[in-house]
C-alpha cells in the first residue's frame, strides 16, 4: 500500500492535483520519496510548473535540495522549464534554509576544503593550474579572463587596491596594468608566498605583500578604493566574516568584488547563493550587481585533466560588483 501511495503522490504532483497531494500527505505518503527515475514529487511538480503543489510539498517537509541522478534539483527543473512561480517559491525556500543552515556551500563550494588544512599542504604549480596535495585545483588558467574582469571592476575608481589571496597571481597581474597608487596583497600559504618573493612581487614599487591569514592581519590593513577576495581552503562563513570588515576596509565610494565560485556545480544552488550573498551585503549597506560572463568556451574536458574536483560546471559566471548603496543610487 505504501508503494502505491508514493506512486500516486508522484502522479498527483505531475498532474498538479493539489487536493490529492494534500490527501496523500495526510495519509502518510513520504514527500522525500524518489521514483524509479530518481525524481521526487517536488521535482515532478516543479518540472511541470505546478506552483501550488510545490508549495504544498515544501510545507510538508519535501527536501528542496534533493538531487536527481543527473545532479538536478527541483529548482533546476523549474528554471530549465521556465516556470517562474514554482522557481520563485523554491528560490525563497532555498535562501531561507541556507540562511539558517548554510549546508550547501560547505559541500559544494570551491572555498570549502574538506580534506584538512590547506595552509599546511604542499602545493604544486604548473603552467595552467595551482593544485593542493589532494589534486584539487586552487586556481586555474581558465579563470584568467574572469580575473581580468574582476581587476577592471575594482580598479575602476583608481586609488588603493587590496587583494586577499594571490594564488597564481592572475588577478594581481591584471591589477598592475591599472597602475594603482598602492596594491596590497594578502597571501597565507607559505609556498605561494615564497614563489611570490622569488618572482619579484615583494620588490615591486607600489606593491605591499602581507603574509598571513587575512583573519590574523585584517587589523593591519588600511582602507581601499577597490577590494577583491578569493581565498581557498575556507568556507562560506569565512566569506561572510570578511564582509563584516568591509565597512572599515572599503572607502565609501569604493568597489568590492569576490570570486563567485559559490556552488559552481549546480545552477540552482548557485542562484540561491548569489541571492543570499546579495541579501547579506545589502544588510551591511552594499548593493550587488551580478554581471554575466559566458565561460562555456573556456571549459573543455581537457581543462580538468588531472583535477579531482570540477569546482565550476556552469556556462555563465556572474561577476559581483558591490558598492555602497548610497553610491549606487
Amino acid at each position: 500500500m505504501a508503494e502505491d501511495e508514493q506512486r500516486l503522490l508522484c502522479e498527483a504532483a505531475t498532474n498538479g492535483d493539489t487536493e490529492k497531494v494534500q490527501t496523500l500527505i495526510a495519509s502518510g505518503a513520504d514527500v522525500s520519496y524518489f521514483d524509479h527515475d530518481g525524481f521526487t514529487p517536488l521535482m515532478l511538480a516543479a518540472k511541470h510548473g505546478h506552483a501550488d503543489v510545490v508549495k504544498t510539498l515544501l510545507d510538508a517537509g519535501a527536501p528542496w535540495n534533493a538531487l536527481s541522478p543527473t545532479n538536478l534539483s527541483a529548482g533546476d527543473f523549474a528554471m530549465d522549464s521556465g516556470h517562474q512561480d514554482a522557481f520563485d517559491i523554491l528560490l525563497n525556500t532555498g535562501i531561507q534554509a541556507e540562511l539558517i543552515l548554510g549546508t550547501i556551500a560547505r559541500k559544494e563550494n570551491k572555498i570549502g576544503d574538506l580534506d584538512g588544512d590547506y595552509l599546511e599542504d604542499r602545493v604544486s604549480f604548473s603552467e595552467d593550474k595551482l593544485m593542493d596535495a589532494n589534486s584539487k585545483a586552487v586556481m586555474m588558467a581558465w579563470e584568467k579572463p574572469l580575473m581580468e574582469a574582476h581587476a577592471k571592476a575594482i580598479c575602476s575608481r583608481g586609488g588603493h587596491i587590496l587583494n586577499i589571496g594571490f594564488g597564481m597571481g592572475l588577478v594581481d597581474t591584471a591589477i598592475q596594468q591599472y597602475s594603482p597608487a598602492t596594491h596590497t596583497i594578502v597571501e597565507a600559504h607559505p609556498e605561494v608566498y615564497e614563489r611570490m618573493r622569488l618572482s619579484g612581487w615583494t620588490e615591486k614599487e607600489n606593491v605591499k605583500v602581507v603574509f598571513g591569514k587575512w583573519q590574523d592581519v585584517v587589523h593591519q590593513l588600511d582602507s581601499y578604493d577597490g577590494i577583491f577576495f578569493d581565498t581557498y581552503g575556507e568556507y562560506y562563513e569565512d566569506l561572510r566574516e570578511f564582509h563584516q570588515h568591509l565597512p572599515s576596509l572599503l572607502k565609501p565610494e569604493g568597489i568590492y568584488s569576490f570570486f563567485n565560485g559559490l556552488c559552481g556545480g549546480n545552477a540552482f544552488f548557485h542562484v540561491v547563493y548569489c541571492q543570499l550573498v546579495s541579501l547579506e551585503l545589502e544588510s551591511l549597506g552594499y548593493s550587488t550587481q551580478l554581471i554575466p560572463l559566458p565561460v562555456k568556451d573556456c571549459l573543455g574536458e581537457e581543462v580538468w585533466e588531472g583535477v579531482k574536483h570540477k569546482y565550476w560546471q556552469l556556462d555563465t559566471y556572474y561577476l559581483p560588483v558591490c558598492e555602497s548603496l548610497e553610491e549606487s543610487e
